[in-house]
């Protein structure tokens, strides 16, 4: 009898306040689970490896532009005047210090060399008879014969003709070696490149322009260029912070981006700036048996100045950028927490980046694990090469971890 005078609007309404009360129960009950949960399922504690990193030499590598001089580079030149009548080397192959490479036509240098040795006989005949009169007089001038005074003309005109004769002498080498400078010897030894001057021509000791050049190609300079700031920074890395120098071993890049397989050593650095570059010279020398290297080439220069004996290396994963371009790193920190630290990182070896500055002996890197770390982070730290393990994520509705409920 109560039932057939519950109302259908009346029903609607029970039946609504039911399905209130239930919700309200799934809810609390879904934020408990949460909280228990201390997050999304399947999240907990992030496992990440790490290396204990300790101080090791590492070598100051700089890589500089630099470019090819000869070893020895020398101009032919003339040193008379005259038609060159033959040449004598081929150009571009190699030539030996004192070979002839020109003649210059000798015939006015022959004939002025031999007119002074004819003026060196007439010279040597005047200062005989000189030398004999003078001679004749000393007896005659000591018992008065004749006067003093002609004794002593006789004794000055011998020796203006021995002085005549040392002036023709002088004469005559200077025509001698005259007739010899009409072959023109090679100055050095080397590769002698493209002749300037043909058969014919007239060349000058006072011309502008050599009759060609002679390079020595093995050994070979590699001039290189390093600004003088860098060279300041490496002075006071020197002075301290663990820096000492080191014989600098050089290899090179070629332009075509191969490697040159000979290495070379630095000669010396110049003791000045240039002031329109703001560099210095260092000058490296290298072996050259194939004539590889030519003079003029650019080429890439690497090379260590000093070793650092305080440096770390660290993985090149362990190391990161922040948005202001400074290398930072994240360190196991006490209680196991994640701690961001910047660090100096100005170039890598290898695998490694050098750090010079930020770290400390014993410090551990995170390498491995760093996808979503952020500082502050609880983390489980284990050494880079444990192997990590990885669970798939919990899905909604898994009942496993309480069976009772699933009960």
């Amino acid at each position: 009898m109560i039932l057939k005078d519950v109302r259908p609007g009346a029903a609607m309404i029970a039946i609504g306040l039911a399905l209130s009360v239930t919700a309200c129960g799934g809810g609390e009950s879904a934020e408990k689970g949460k909280g228990k949960g201390g997050g999304q399922p399947g999240q907990g504690t992030p496992q990440v490896g790490f290396v204990a990193v300790q101080p090791t030499e590492a070598a100051l590598v700089t890589e500089l532009a630099g470019r090819v001089t000869a070893f020895e580079s020398s101009d032919v030149r003339p040193q008379v005047t005259g038609l060159i009548r033959r040449r004598f080397f081929t150009e571009g192959t190699f030539v030996r210090q004192g070979q002839p490479l020109y003649e210059i036509d000798p015939r006015l240098y022959r004939a002025a060399a031999n007119e002074a040795r004819a003026n060196v006989a007439s010279a040597e005949a005047n200062r005989e008879a000189t030398r004999v009169l003078a001679d004749r007089y000393r007896p005659l001038a000591e018992i008065e014969a004749i006067s003093k005074q002609d004794y002593t003309n006789a004794v000055a005109q011998a020796r203006q003709a021995a002085a005549a004769v040392a002036q023709s002498r002088a004469a005559l080498d200077t025509a001698q070696i005259n007739l010899r400078f009409t072959t023109v010897p090679a100055p050095i030894s080397g590769r002698i490149g493209r002749s300037l001057f043909t058969v014919g021509a007239l060349v000058s000791a006072t011309q502008a322009d050599p009759l060609a050049q002679i390079q020595r190609l093995d050994p070979i300079f590699i001039d290189i260029q390093q600004s003088a700031d860098a060279l300041l920074s490496l002075r006071r890395s020197l002075s301290g912070q663990g820096v000492v120098p080191t014989t600098a071993q050089v290899r090179l890049k070629l332009p075509d981006g191969s490697d040159y397989g000979q290495t070379g050593t630095i000669e010396f650095s110049e003791a000045l700036v240039d002031p329109t570059t703001g560099t210095t010279t260092l000058r490296a020398r290298f072996a050259n048996p194939q004539n590889v290297l030519l003079p003029g080439m650019f080429v890439r220069a690497r090379f260590a100045q000093a070793i650092n004996r305080r440096a770390f290396l660290v993985p090149q994963q362990g190391v990161s950028r922040d948005p202001q371009g400074s290398a930072t790193v994240i360190l196991v920190g006490p209680g196991n927490k994640a701690v961001q630290k910047k660090v100096t990182a100005e170039r890598t070896q290898g695998a490694y980046w050098v750090v010079t500055e930020g770290l400390n002996p014993g410090d551990r890197v995170i390498v491995q694990g760093l996808g979503k770390l952020r500082p502050g982070q609880s983390i489980k730290p284990v050494p880079a090469a444990t192997p990590q393990r990885v669970e798939a994520p919990k899905q909604d509705g898994d009942q496993t971890q309480n069976p009772q409920k699933a009960g």
